[in-house]
């Protein structure tokens, strides 16, 4: 006997067992034929995860290898993540974390009913990745100490943080960050049937006080104060595709959801569903958390001079919105797309004003009846005066890109807009930046004075050395450079920049053609590019369906320049698309 089974469009996904009643001569018994599994299906024009576009369906749900993009706006870095939906007993593991979610919106799961709806599922799986329940996927290290468990930026796909999550009895793994939670949560997404993507933001504010205005504050070397508010330098979270039947859509549509508990107002929380173009037109009365959303990729930048602790200064300097690029891994492709018009109109156009308006009311009771004037008003108190109003144009212009071992080399660019003759004292600084905005060792200082004549145009060389930076350059690889003036000599002026430190690249050669159970070899290779030993080197292999699980390799101490070479056999163990994935790490990163 054949038997077909066609779930409609709207049963609950998850495990289901098929019996079949059997009468003969007289007696009835059942039998057991098997158990099957039901997925929310893109592919069905009735699912609320339809998507009807092929190569976008094989992107946000077929395809398991993804891209993560990170670093700072002027410098975006890249580096491959293992999604591995379709890996052995990760289903399990998706359907035990929607098990192990279910009171949290439902009190019990006696009811399985909203286990059709994605919008609810979404949220549970948001909620999972890791919120304060002691069940949740992951932890975040609080103040940077990883001393109890894998540093964050170490794991190479969500397949080995999935795997000991559930065999360590549903535990959080130790550590993530914000890249590893959006992507662990994208493999679940993928797993269970709906369409979804991974998201980057640059210059991602996270503001206690104002939602839409941030605030960093500096002393008079241009060492970063760690104050409430924090820019983060680069953020990461989910998107995924479904209708949202509880807005009336009748089309999916990208749906932002963030598993990063961010701090707000009211105490640190997870965001989402909130639906993208809601964002976009600052209709926040629409989602969950849409104004948490809208404030993120919308806030306004001030800066801070503190002067003895007690009277602070806003600088003079560029100032800009928050938001700067948004980007995702392109369809079909290794690059990434740009997104920001998704999020938000153009920067000054009328449906960007219109929407700030909006949104403005929405945030801020107190102006729902205000008219447009007033709030722009209320906007032009708070922003930094711009540089150009003080007759003076600064930017810091990086001539390298520096890898690790390697000299920061900067040109400082000053313009005199003026007619006159100016004479100003400048204290620069440089200082270690985590990607989340917390300002760390203050490692160089300088002092210089600056002539200029009327309309003169100067380019200062700056370079900051590897023996000044080496010994305190964190696995974030970020460092801030300030340039301020000395109050004394009138205006505050402020020039900063962001520059990322890249890692030394680890080389992968296949030795042979990769076949279906068929063992293959390949060349891994590192050179020591520092003129020091780098001690407890150890190389991280993983792959889908080339290992089962990931492989450590432990190359001891390699001396300057050393070049590091190692053979690793596999066996390809099934059909796909495969990726090697090589992480190096020592004790310098």
């Amino acid at each position: 006997i054949n038997i077909s089974v066609f779930p409609p469009s709207n049963a609950c996904i998850g495990r289901y067992i098929l019996n079949m009643q059997i009468t003969s001569c007289g007696h009835t018994y059942q039998r057991c034929l098997g158990d099957f599994y039901v997925l929310f299906n893109p592919w069905c024009a009735d699912d609320p995860v339809y998507m009807d576009n092929q190569a976008h369906r094989e992107e946000y749900v077929l395809n398991e290898h993804g891209i993560l993009y990170e670093g700072v706006h002027k410098h975006i870095t890249s580096r491959p993540w293992h999604f591995g939906q379709f890996e052995d007993g990760i289903l399990d593991i998706c359907l035990k974390i929607l098990d192990m979610g279910a009171s949290y919106h439902h009190g019990s799961d006696r009811d399985h009913c909203w286990r059709n709806d994605p919008v609810h599922v979404s949220m549970v799986v948001n909620h999972m990745i890791s919120s304060h329940i002691t069940n949740s996927i992951m932890k975040i290290p609080e103040n940077n100490d990883y001393l109890k468990g894998t540093k964050p930026f170490s794991w190479n796909g969500s397949i080995p943080i999935l795997q000991q999550w559930y065999n360590g009895r549903c535990r959080p793994v130790r550590y993530g960050y914000c890249g590893s939670l959006a992507s662990v949560m994208c493999t679940v997404m993928r797993c269970l049937g709906i369409p979804s993507r991974v998201v980057t933001s640059f210059c991602f504010p996270c503001s206690i006080e104002n939602p839409l205005g941030v605030n960093e504050i500096f002393d008079c070397t241009g060492r970063n104060l760690c104050g409430k508010d924090k820019i983060w330098r680069y953020h990461c979270w989910n998107e995924s595709w479904m209708a949202r039947r509880d807005l009336n859509q009748c089309c999916g549509d990208w749906q932002c959801l963030d598993p990063t508990p961010l701090e707000t107002g009211r105490g640190s929380a997870c965001s989402g569903p909130t639906w993208v173009r809601s964002i976009r037109e600052g209709e926040l009365d629409l989602d969950y958390d849409g104004h948490h959303m809208f404030s993120r990729v919308n806030s306004n930048y001030v800066g801070w001079l503190s002067q003895n602790n007690a009277k602070k200064v806003k600088f003079f300097c560029d100032t800009w919105p928050c938001g700067k690029h948004l980007i995702t891994k392109s369809v079909g492709s290794e690059k990434f797309e740009d997104i920001t018009g998704s999020y938000k109109y153009e920067l000054g156009s009328v449906k960007n004003k219109e929407a700030y308006y909006r949104a403005y009311r929405r945030i801020h009771p107190g102006y729902c009846n205000a008219s447009n004037c007033h709030i722009d008003r209320e906007l032009s108190s708070l922003k930094n005066p711009f540089l150009s109003d003080s007759g003076v144009n600064m930017r810091l212009k990086m001539t390298n890109c520096p890898m690790y071992g390697e000299d920061v080399q900067l040109h400082w660019l000053l313009e005199n807009l003026r007619s006159e003759n100016k004479t100003l004292k400048f204290n620069l600084c440089a200082q270690i930046i985590t990607y989340s905005g917390c300002p760390m060792d203050q490692f160089w200082k300088d002092s210089v004075n600056v002539t200029l004549g009327p309309r003169e145009v100067k380019k200062i060389p700056l370079c900051i050395s590897y023996s000044q930076y080496g010994p305190y350059l964190c696995d974030h690889n970020i460092m801030k450079v300030v340039a301020v003036s000395d109050p004394e000599c009138g205006e505050v002026l402020m020039v900063s920049r962001d520059i990322v430190i890249n890692r030394p690249p680890v080389i992968v050669k296949l030795l042979s053609q990769p076949r279906l159970k068929v063992p293959c070899t390949a060349e891994i290779s590192f050179c020591n590019p520092l003129q020091e030993d780098m001690k407890n080197c150890v190389m991280t292999l993983e792959g889908c369906g080339l290992f089962k699980e990931p492989m450590t390799i432990d190359l001891g101490t390699l001396a300057s320049n050393q070049q590091a070479r190692t053979i690793v056999e596999f066996t390809p163990y099934r059909l796909g698309s495969h990726r090697l994935l090589a992480n190096f790490g020592c004790h310098k990163f």
